[in-house]
């Protein structure tokens, strides 16, 4: 029988190797996954959350990039602050300065996101109620990077990225997914 200190160090080690080359192993079992299939695999687990909020307006990542590069995008972070403080998309205000901002927002196309947009897409929902249009980032920070999008931490650019909880470890390789 494995010793209890014996399997700790090897799930160090296993964790350690995964981080180091990009690899990981996903919370629901198989195998090492590539970068394009975490891609893939955000891609679908946002299709299926999106059969919940299906009024709501997507926005790809890359059109989304764009539209930040021309000064048109403001970022709404729907996550929690422990979240936040890993990382967000550059220019972003958390929701919570968001609603409490009682003028309009100089023109911009208003785009939510959150880990993978699911709770911004319910946010984006809330928000079409009140006649305020948000777009939902497709697949949300996991999205933004795999399509090659910055993330900030208050020092700069980071590559930490807050993802949730082990089933959305998706990030790609170079980025230190944390939850």
């Amino acid at each position: 029988m494995i010793s209890r200190t014996a399997f700790l160090l090897a799930a160090l080690l296993l964790a350690s190797l995964s981080w180091m080359t990009g690899w990981t192993i996903p919370a629901w079992g198989g195998a090492v996954m590539s970068d394009a299939e975490k891609k893939k695999k955000v891609e679908e687990l946002y299709r299926g959350y999106k059969k919940d909020f299906s009024q709501v307006e997507d926005v790809t990542p890359e059109e989304a990039m764009r539209l930040y590069r021309e000064g048109k995008a403001l970022f709404i972070d729907v996550r929690e602050k422990r979240e936040q403080a890993v990382s967000m998309l550059p220019g972003a205000i958390p929701e919570e300065d968001f609603l409490k901002t009682s003028q309009v927002v100089d023109g911009k196309i208003l785009i939510g996101y959150c880990t993978i947009s699911y709770r911004s897409g319910k946010l984006a929902e809330r928000l079409a109620r009140w006649g305020i249009r948000m777009l939902n980032l497709q697949g949300g920070m996991l999205g933004w990077v795999h399509a090659g999008g910055p993330i900030v931490d208050r020092t700069g650019e980071s590559r930490r990225i807050h993802v949730y909880g082990p089933k959305w470890n998706l990030a790609p390789a170079g980025y230190e997914a944390v939850w």
